[in-house]
């Protein structure tokens, strides 16, 4: 082989190579092409107008506080910058990386989430930027939450509140299914044939967190829970996923040692990212109150949320397909009430198109709610009712089940540990399955 042709191929392999590892980058690059503000209440939103949804990551620096915004393979097409209200200035700049660096300068600490809505192509993208003063103290999170809230049966009602949460609303429409079917419209729906069902039974009454299509932190949905002592805490979602054959109802409860999947712990950073004020955050606590709050999400209330999820599972195995067959668990902030059952329920995946068509259809929807409804019932019947008959009988009862301990028992009922003991002789801590205790 000659000189030439062996430098000829030698040109034309490396040629391959390089175009081999060289990205075509317009194919995932976006451009911002307008940034506007909006006022509402003590909330700044920043609105990006996008042609793409790029990677993009969101965080704070302090002295001056400042929020920063850096974008991958992301072009700014405008140079019109918004200030309004917490918003001194915004600033840009490419860094050597290549990334796009916006910073906000703010006049005070701000809470920030973002999340993106737009269904692409005419119609665009656009990427929403909440900006909300940061009052949130440690002694703030103590009051609120010291003080557990009663059952019905300290409420001398003869009813369990059952509290219905649609996820999401308003600006904020949950996962997109291929027909431009919005999670929120979904869960509102099924929330309200709950609603109904729950009104027709005379040991139960319901309690709608959200009756229309507004957006709501997810903090003040279970602040409201509280605030009407529910017994039980229910958040009606529908998936999304990147795979559409991905398919199949889910039950979740809270979990303070990491997530029992991958599945659950994507799942709930992006049901987290919906509201980044909400639920127990214990990243500004002290240690002292971080232990507290801990160990009170450890006790009682993520037992019998597991108690109920496994109902929960059984009853819509009757009526929808089964993503697992298991409750799993995360840190879901919409479940950190910490005093009350409470579980994350997904109807299914609105990112199939099957499950979208079955989501969309009414007659399916109430047989969700039938089978939601059986799961409360079953659990209200054996666990709250019975503590609603003893309060009224004026006395209490508690049969031991596997897993109770003694402080886990007088977290329950709001007692002491010595209490306990004094009403039923007990010279220590020991227990047993299947013992009856009576409750002071």
């Amino acid at each position: 082989m000659g000189l030439d042709k062996l430098r000829w191929l030698s040109g034309l392999v490396l040629f391959a190579l390089l175009w081999s590892v060289v990205p075509l980058a317009s194919a995932d690059e976006a451009k911002i092409e307008r940034v506007h503000a909006v006022e509402e209440d003590s909330r700044l939103r920043i609105i990006f107008d996008l042609d793409n949804v790029p990677e993009h990551d969101v965080f704070s620096l302090s002295d001056p506080y400042r929020v920063v915004i850096d974008f991958d393979q992301t072009e700014l097409a405008t140079q019109d910058l918004p200030r309004a209200g917490l918003l001194r200035e915004m600033r840009s700049g490419v860094q050597q990386s290549g990334q796009l660096r916006l910073v906000l300068d703010m006049e005070e600490r701000v809470d920030t989430r973002s999340f993106v809505i737009g269904q692409g192509g005419e119609q665009g993208h656009q990427l929403l930027l909440d900006l909300t003063p940061d009052k949130r103290e440690a002694h703030e999170a103590s009051r609120e939450r010291a003080q557990p809230v009663r059952s019905a049966s300290e409420r001398n009602q003869d009813k369990a509140l059952i509290a219905i949460d649609a996820g999401h609303g308003g600006v904020d429409p949950g996962a997109i299914g291929p027909s431009g079917t919005y999670e929120k419209d979904v869960a509102l729906a099924v929330a309200r044939k709950l609603r109904d069902l729950i009104e027709q039974e005379p040991s139960l009454e319901p309690l709608m967190i959200r009756d229309g299509d507004y957006y709501m932190a997810l903090r003040d949905r279970t602040r409201k829970a509280r605030e009407h002592e529910a017994d039980l805490f229910l958040s009606l979602h529908a998936d999304g996923a990147e795979n559409p054959n991905v398919k199949g109802a889910s039950v979740y409860a809270l979990s303070v040692d990491g997530a029992t999947s991958e599945r659950a712990r994507m799942l709930a950073r992006r049901e987290n990212a919906a509201d980044f004020l909400g639920g127990v955050s214990l990243e500004d606590k002290d240690d002292d109150l971080r232990s507290v709050l801990v160990d009170l999400t450890r006790g009682a209330t993520i037992e019998a949320s597991l108690e109920v999820g496994d109902y929960m599972l059984t009853e819509l195995d009757r009526h929808a397909d089964l993503l697992r067959n298991r409750v799993d668990r995360a840190g879901f902030a919409v479940l950190k009430s910490v005093d009350m059952p409470s579980l994350l329920i997904e109807l299914g995946f609105m990112t199939n198109a099957e499950e979208e068509r079955r989501l969309n259809d009414p007659g399916y929807q109430s047989q969700l709610a039938d089978g939601i409804l059986a799961a409360v019932k079953q659990y209200a019947g054996n666990y709250i009712l019975p503590e609603i008959r003893q309060a009224q009988e004026g006395k209490r009862e508690h049969t031991v089940e596997r897993g109770d301990s003694l402080s886990q028992i007088a977290r329950k009922y709001q007692v002491s540990t010595d209490a306990i003991r004094q009403a039923n002789n007990l010279s220590g801590d020991q227990i047993n399955v299947g013992n009856t205790l009576v409750i002071p």
